[in-house]
């Protein structure tokens, strides 16, 4: 596991380095994600070649983690976790998942602007839990070789060195940028700019995965990689997913504007029976031939010019309402289906008006955390993670909860769910895999 005493110490970089590193070798990497998170695992994957999956022990479920490490241990030469915020972050934290199951931590930290209290914040992420599997700590944005001695000499026990890396700069046109303070994987406002939009992504991968190669870490065969070996047992079998979309289509939108979808919530759809296409709704003409609908997020306030000149989509997606196909939106899906936007900068922008109410961007992160749905019998599990408020006049037939709230702390807060003739909406992100019944109720099984 590759963990952090906090945000923003590396943490992503050093996993997609280490991913490459090894991949481009041949050996065969799975990467997973601690946590809820689209965006790192786009470069993960890039790196990586694999599907990037998440886990964590409440969205989840240790059953479902179990079962997901244990079918990864099965074909990877190199199993790989990132972990999230900081190592003891959260409940469940990183911490927690690497305890569960054995998992050795790699503890990176931003050293730029320490000497020797890196020993110091090595000793106290090894030593702060007892019992915590542990591989050793890499410090990031170091200056210097000089810098790097004095952090090595810092350390309380020498075996805890995995090397030093300065900050990584993206090669060629980009390496001006980066010396100015540019990241060789740049952020915005929801988290990492995603892989697809940087056309040099390969490049500042390969970058980082020659900057590791140096490191005693990245130096270390696979062989070498053994003596952080794990076992992970077979889980109890699990109960087959019922087959509640058999003979149905559904539609998922997936481009720049639409693109925070687990791969898991796709294979979800298809384990319940469905039929999955994609569209792009900034690109096609029309919606294809569907029986329901998801729009997942993304950024379609960045998108909104495009959005509004495909008209042709947008009568599609009429046309599919009109009809009384259900419709699941969340968080950007939600915001497209509204009639209009303002925008950060306070200009306004028209959207779809399929789903009555208007929608404003905000200078801070607006609802962030875990949050849980009760609907039509079944719970379902993800989070809230927007810098956008919604006002709509549709009806609220449910609403989000924290993960140990009780039932009436529903009635007045969490993320509300908007039905709106045969739309669903919501700023919730949904983990699909940790309730068929509840997506298919979406989808329009069993819904009224």
């Amino acid at each position: 596991m590759i963990a952090a005493p906090a945000s923003g110490q590396g943490k992503t970089t050093v996993t997609a380095a280490l991913a490459r590193l090894h991949a481009r070798q041949g050996r065969r990497v799975q990467v997973f994600k601690c946590g809820p998170d689209f965006l790192d695992p786009n470069w993960l994957e890039l790196a990586s070649g694999a599907p990037v999956h998440q886990l964590d022990l409440w969205m989840n479920g240790e059953q479902d983690c179990t079962q997901r490490l244990h079918a990864a241990a099965q074909q990877a030469d190199l199993v790989l976790v990132e972990g999230v915020m900081g190592l003891f972050d959260g409940d469940p934290s990183a911490a927690d998942l690497a305890q569960r199951f054995g998992i050795p931590v790699l503890a990176v930290v931003d050293a730029s602007a320490m000497a020797g209290t890196f020993g110091a914040m090595a000793f106290g992420l090894r030593h702060y839990r007892p019992g915590l599997p542990w591989a050793g700590v890499l410090a990031n944005r170091v200056g210097s070789a000089r810098h790097a001695d004095m952090l090595r000499d810092g350390l309380r026990d020498a075996g805890d060195w995995l090397g030093a890396l300065a900050r990584v700069q993206p090669a060629g046109s980009n390496a001006k940028a980066a010396a100015k303070g540019g990241a060789l994987l740049p952020e915005r406002h929801l988290g990492l700019v995603a892989a697809h939009e940087l056309p040099d992504r390969m490049e500042r991968l390969d970058a980082a995965a020659d900057a590791l190669r140096e490191t005693p870490l990245g130096a270390m065969d696979i062989h070498a990689l053994q003596r952080w070996a794990v076992d992970f047992p077979a889980p109890p079998a699990a109960a087959a997913v019922p087959p509640l979309l058999a003979g149905r289509t559904v539609a998922v939108a997936q481009d720049a504007a639409f693109c925070f979808v687990y791969a898991a919530n796709v294979q979800t759809l298809r384990d319940l029976g469905a039929r999955v296409v994609f569209f792009s709704p900034l690109a096609d003409a029309w919606l294809p031939d569907c029986d329901a609908l998801w729009l997942p997020g993304g950024y379609p306030e960045l998108h909104t010019a495009q959005l509004a000149a495909n008209t042709g989509m947008a009568a599609s997606l009429q046309a599919h309402v009109r009809a009384g196909k259900h419709v699941w939106a969340e968080c950007g899906g939600m915001m497209a289906l509204c009639d209009a936007i303002t925008l950060a900068d306070g200009t306004a922008a028209p959207l779809w008006g399929l789903l009555p109410g208007r929608v404003t961007m905000q200078q801070r992160l607006a609802a962030l955390g875990p949050q849980q749905l009760a609907l039509g019998g079944h719970t379902l599990r993800g989070h809230t993670f927007h810098y956008s408020t919604c006002d709509s006049s549709a009806a609220v037939v449910a609403r989000t909860q924290r993960p140990h709230d009780g039932p009436e702390a529903a009635a007045g807060g969490g993320e509300a769910v908007y039905r709106h003739g045969s739309i669903h909406a919501s700023y919730f992100h949904a983990w699909f895999p940790s309730s068929p019944g509840a997506v298919a109720h979406l989808l329009g099984v069993g819904a009224h």
